[in-house]
């Protein structure tokens, strides 16, 4: 038994892997225990954990991936963590967002909220979104989407709103059942390989019955498409992200079915990569489907923040695409388009929870008049509008430029024609999410009036911004907008990740070798 444990030390960089989730944890139970300065505190820590996040993403690009496994005990034995570039930039990006969404928070969040313990949740929700892209077990990955469950339960229903209370419901049936196929799958996954280390199933899957590992492949397919929100499992989001606060609605838009997508692709391309050969049709059948459907819903409704949560779906289609394709150019789409959605899908929501402050609406026929009222907000979303739909040179046009890239290249792969599909589809999506963006930019700052015989006269209900919310609000909306733009402008830093990302996913030698379980390697 002493060979499965480890004698030596663990190098003091190391602990750079667990530091952000390590102090999440910490930082929420410190202030549950505490009533004053929640917010400072809450960000002091959260800038910790982002300054750490940059460290390991650093290190990463520098040396490649590191893991440290927990309790002495060596992998796969040990609960191992383990960040490459990929689970590095996408932890980086969630601290960064929820650091802004804190600053948000201040302006938007009523006082009962915060004595009801909104900072220790948003921490907990934190350390669940950081555990799950930074840990190297499935089982592991089980309990950090326990985590943000938990946590963003008590999230939507802070407030208790009769909405909050029917969107919470909605929200929490579906990704029961989604972690419920999570670990029939893992129970299976065990049973057949003995293992839930992911470095040790690259080395042990190819050993194993095909047809066993494709039908558990279909499992974890079903229980995170549910967590993603891909359709025909998509109809939990549109219902829920609209009913909590704004800055709540953010957070969750910007940061949890960025999960479920991430965890896909680890599975299905990086563990599972002759099951998701199999599974090819499938996937780019999902994928055309929430590709096409997602804007379509969005341009059909008429609430501000439901019309953009059918755009998140719309978005996930073309994280799903990249999977389908299994090709560098398609991945490279994917991972850089996980990105730009963490960042432009939360600036969206910051800014429509200004938009509805203005109005007092959200129903977006009741708004209206906005652009000539406030020049500010009407510049930001016309810029994350544009982002979204893909239009060049903003940030959502390099993902998708990449995806059609992957597409062309796949033209015809498995004698289907399923690349050329996926290349139509992506192109649909732009033309119909642009359509959708277009149309609440008429209804919402074009148009001068409320929809109706009065459409032409001035809006009645527009009230100003006060200026706490134009410092906290405008202000941190205003910088990941600004973000956005910036890496649209300047996409080296995106695309040169986007590769690297794809050669992890697709050749995940380093990873296992960073594990300490090289054996294991394929």
């Amino acid at each position: 038994m002493s060979g499965a444990m480890q004698d030596f030390a663990t190098h003091p960089t190391d602990w750079l892997v667990i530091l952000p989730v390590v102090l999440a944890l910490l930082g929420g139970a410190v202030l549950l225990m505490l009533r004053e300065a929640q917010f400072w505190l809450a960000l002091s820590i959260v800038a910790v954990i982002f300054v750490s996040d940059i460290a390991l993403a650093l290190r990463v690009s520098e040396t490649g991936p590191v893991a440290m496994t927990m309790g002495r005990w060596l992998p796969p034995f040990g609960i191992s963590f383990v960040a490459d570039l990929t689970s590095a930039v996408f932890a980086l990006a969630a601290a960064g967002v929820t650091l802004l969404l804190l600053v948000y928070l201040r302006m938007d969040m009523p006082d009962r909220a915060r004595r009801d313990g909104v900072y220790p949740l948003i921490l907990l929700l934190l350390a669940g979104v950081s555990g799950s892209f930074l840990t190297g077990d499935l089982f592991n990955l089980y309990v950090w989407f326990e985590v943000m469950l938990i946590s963003s339960f008590g999230l939507m229903v802070l407030g208790g709103r009769n909405i909050q209370l029917d969107g919470t419901v909605k929200y929490g049936f579906l990704n029961f059942l989604a972690t419920s196929f999570f670990l029939a799958a893992l129970g299976l996954l065990y049973g057949t390989l003995g293992t839930l280390n992911m470095a040790d199933i690259v080395g042990r899957a190819g050993a194993a019955n095909p047809a066993v590992l494709a039908s558990i492949a279909a499992l974890l397919l079903l229980a995170f498409g549910m967590k993603a929100a891909a359709f025909p499992v998509n109809a939990w989001l549109p219902a829920s992200y609209h009913a909590p606060p704004p800055a709540i609605s953010a957070l969750m838009a910007g940061l949890l079915t960025k999960v479920g997508v991430y965890a896909l692709l680890r599975a299905l391309v990086m563990l599972l990569p002759a099951s998701r050969e199999v599974l090819e049709p499938v996937l780019a059948l999902v994928a055309i489907s929430t590709l096409i459907l997602g804007p379509l819903g969005a341009i059909a409704e008429t609430n501000l923040r439901r019309a953009l949560g059918f755009l998140v779906i719309g978005g996930i289609g073309a994280t799903i695409a990249g999977a389908a394709l299994g090709n560098a150019a398609g991945l490279a789409g994917s991972a850089t388009y996980v990105l730009h959605a963490m960042l432009t899908i939360t600036a969206l929501y910051l800014v429509a929870g200004l938009l509805e402050a203005m109005t007092g609406e959200t129903d977006t026929r009741r708004m209206g008049g906005i652009y000539a009222a406030a020049s500010l907000p009407s510049l930001l979303f016309f810029v994350l509008m544009l982002a979204v739909a893909g239009v060049p040179p903003f940030l959502g046009f390099w993902p998708k430029l990449l995806l059609v890239q992957g597409g062309i290249e796949g033209w015809g792969f498995g004698r289907d024609g399923w690349g050329l599909a996926l290349w139509l589809a992506m192109l649909g999506n732009a033309l119909l999410t642009l359509i959708a963006v277009s149309r609440l930019w008429a209804h919402i700052f074009w148009r001068a009036g409320h929809e109706a015989a009065t459409t032409e006269a001035p809006n009645p209900d527009l009230k100003p911004l006060s200026p706490q919310v134009r410092w906290l609000g405008l202000g941190s909306a205003g910088v990941l907008t600004l973000v956005v733009l910036l890496l649209g402008l300047w996409p080296e830093p995106l695309l040169g990740f986007g590769k690297e990302a794809a050669a992890g996913l697709l050749r995940p030698a380093n990873y296992v070798v960073a594990t300490g379980l090289e054996g294991a390697a394929p």
